[in-house]
């Protein structure tokens, strides 16, 4: 059986990407609604999930609605024990709950001076000193979980958990405006930007419509930081190598180029993801390959 999960713009809205991730990291089905932020879409895509507010908000199988995405973790964890979303060392449980609350409740100069964007990546964003300490307290945050959970992989508490998913956000908007943090810190960043589900929301971010204005910033810009993407564009016409779409298997109409040939898929989202990244989809990657 399916959740449903309503989601705003992917480029921008941390709190989706969270939601998100809750299911795509760990292999849980589910079918995604996406309303653009600041548009007449989001109250009338939140209509059909009542009580909530905003975003995200998912729909279980049995019906029930929930708003937030802490009690989506927890949810989602009691009724897939064997995901992965939760540790199953008590200790490393117990250090990702208390990751998950921070997270969830804190960091408010961070959020408010750096909002998310994943489209752009700025050379210096002017971090004021409240902002500094946000991220002091996240490396220490993030020092202690790993001491007491004794983790040798590049998460907090040993395997990938909804801890990670959770500052997943935060490794973007460290990324996105270049903050200063220790190397410690910047490695686990980098596993962030690398994570295969990760790649794939960045990518449909830069497929999702036009830019929104509230997050523009003046700050100068870089590139980011990330996997470099590999260099594909989009064209109008074929005919491409492929006939069908790689990943719905409809006749191909809109076209992309890439070392020099074309490929094709069904629709302009499918093209437009996928030129983002190339790398980040196994399935059209195993067409090129091929």
């Amino acid at each position: 059986m399916t959740y449903d999960l309503a989601i705003g713009d992917r480029a921008y809205s941390s709190w989706s990407l969270r939601g998100w991730l809750l299911f795509d990291a760990f292999g849980i089905p589910v079918k995604t609604q996406a309303a653009r932020l600041y548009t007449d879409e989001l109250p009338q895509l939140l209509a059909h999930f009542q009580p909530a507010r905003t975003v995200p908000v998912m729909r279980t199988p049995d019906g029930v609605v929930i708003p937030d995405s802490l009690a989506m973790a927890e949810e989602l964890a009691s009724r897939h024990p064997d995901a992965g979303l939760l540790p199953s060392n008590p200790a490393a449980r117990a250090v990702a709950r208390a990751l998950m609350a921070e997270m969830h409740a804190g960091f408010t100069a961070l959020r408010s001076h750096c909002p998310m964007n994943l489209r752009v990546s700025y050379s210096d964003c002017q971090p004021s000193e409240a902002v500094i300490a946000d991220l002091t307290r996240l490396q220490s945050l993030w020092a202690w979980a790993r001491a007491q959970t004794g983790s040798k992989t590049p998460w907090l508490c040993g395997n990938y958990c909804a801890a990670d998913a959770f500052f997943a956000p935060v490794a973007g908007r460290i990324a996105g405006y270049n903050l200063p943090v220790g190397n410690d810190a910047a490695a686990y960043v980098a596993a962030h930007l690398a994570h295969p589900s990760f790649r794939q929301w960045r990518a449909m971010g830069h497929a999702d419509g036009a830019d929104q204005d509230n997050y523009f910033r003046t700050y100068p810009r870089g590139p980011w930081p990330g996997p470099t993407p590999l260099a594909a564009k989009a064209v109008e016409t074929g005919p491409s190598v492929n006939t069908t779409c790689p990943y719905s298997g409809a006749p191909v109409t809109h076209f992309m180029e890439l070392d020099g040939r074309i490929w094709g898929f069904c629709n302009g989202f499918c093209r437009d993801k996928t030129v983002a990244d190339p790398q980040a989809w196994p399935k059209f990657m195993a067409l090129y390959d091929s």
